[in-house]
């Protein structure tokens, strides 16, 4: 197989992880005869020093043109002043809207090596192996009208949570076929006692829940979702829920995995077409150290070699290799207890390499 990547590597320690993924997706390539070409193209925090702009033209070019894309981390202090006209993630949203990546996929398990790495009890989250798909491209983030408007009692702003049934069934439809594929249970989260675009939302999950007999479904209000992450998170298999409600949980949930170095991402179009990212940030306070978790990225990678090519073997190696790895007691500082022997990023690449 031939597939051209392109390299969004952002701010922070994006650069270096992402360099930690592309060792990855060469040595699958020697591994089973592949070849990858990669198309390096900046966004973000970079791309606003070179060029003004968090996405400029030619890096969304270079995004319609790749079969996937492989993303480190944007933003930074550097770029967070509220009162500033540009930043980083407003080049995220734009790539997300204009490259149709309505779907984003957070898988969220607790590796066995791992389960003392967290700070909620073994027993509590042993066995946790859960997906939360979120919905990326409506809602509060992109409804209309938004923005600052100042009036005669000063200073207000405007929020707009906006949703269309068309939005919300392609989400659960999704949602429902990974359900298929797992444990057949899917837990759609909203605030229907509250907001009218929740009672709409399980309006819709229930007249797509009618066409899955097979799957198990379930509503839940995302504050009884919050709480139950923590103290029943085994209980869930697939979480479907709108914007800023996946992007609130799915950090929380990531924390029981023991740290968001860990927990890879995918963001999907219609068809196979997929952005693939770390969950974490650009970290700016350790950039330039060597100490990053390269796992997320290198998981991305294998999500990304399953879901848009289809590669389910690589995909496997990949994660066994990594599972082999933290098996032997290798930690980035992220993962170490207090006094523990750490490993670099690089060298925790390597050892991933060494082990496929």
């Amino acid at each position: 197989m031939h597939a051209n990547i392109t390299l969004l590597r952002g701010d922070g320690i994006g650069p270096e992880v992402v360099a930690e993924g592309v060792k990855a997706l060469e040595a699958i390539g020697a591994k089973f005869g592949h070849t990858f070409e990669f198309t390096e193209a900046i966004a973000g925090g970079i791309a606003i020093d070179q060029t003004g702009n968090p996405l400029p033209d030619e890096t969304l070019a270079a995004c319609r043109q790749a079969d996937a894309i492989l993303l480190g981390a944007v933003g930074g202090p550097k770029w967070s002043d509220p009162g500033a006209k540009v930043r980083p993630e407003q080049g995220l949203l734009k790539l997300r809207k204009e490259l149709g990546l309505f779907a984003n996929i957070r898988p969220v398990k607790v590796y066995p090596a791992l389960a003392d790495a967290s700070t909620l009890k073994r027993e509590v989250i042993e066995n946790v192996d859960l997906v939360i798909i979120r919905e990326l491209t409506g809602g509060l983030y992109f409804g209309q009208p938004q923005g600052r408007r100042d009036n005669d009692q000063g200073r207000a702003v405007v929020d707009t949570l906006y949703y269309t049934e068309a939005e919300i069934g392609r989400l659960m439809r999704v949602s429902f076929d990974l359900a298929r594929l797992r444990r057949k249970k899917l837990t759609s989260v909203d605030k229907a006692n509250v907001l009218a675009s929740s009672r709409l939302w399980r309006e819709v999950a229930h007249e797509v829940a009618a066409e899955y007999p097979d799957v198990e479904y379930e509503d839940i209000l995302v504050d009884a979702c919050s709480m139950h992450l923590i103290r029943r998170p085994g209980d869930f298999d697939v979480i479907a829920t709108e914007n800023m409600f996946g992007d609130i949980l799915s950090d929380e949930a990531s924390m029981l995995a023991g740290s968001m170095g860990m927990l890879p991402s995918a963001s999907l179009a219609e068809g196979k077409f997929g952005l693939y990212e770390p969950i974490h940030g650009s970290a700016p306070d350790i950039a330039g150290q060597g100490i990053a978790n390269p796992l997320a990225t290198i998981l991305s990678v294998a999500m990304m070699l399953r879901t848009t090519f289809g590669l389910t073997a690589e995909a496997d190696a990949i994660e066994k290799a990594v599972d082999s790895v933290l098996a032997a007691g290798h930690r980035t500082p992220d993962l170490a207890r207090p006094g523990e022997p750490t490993t670099g990023t690089v060298e925790m690449g390597d050892r991933v390499v060494a082990a496929l």
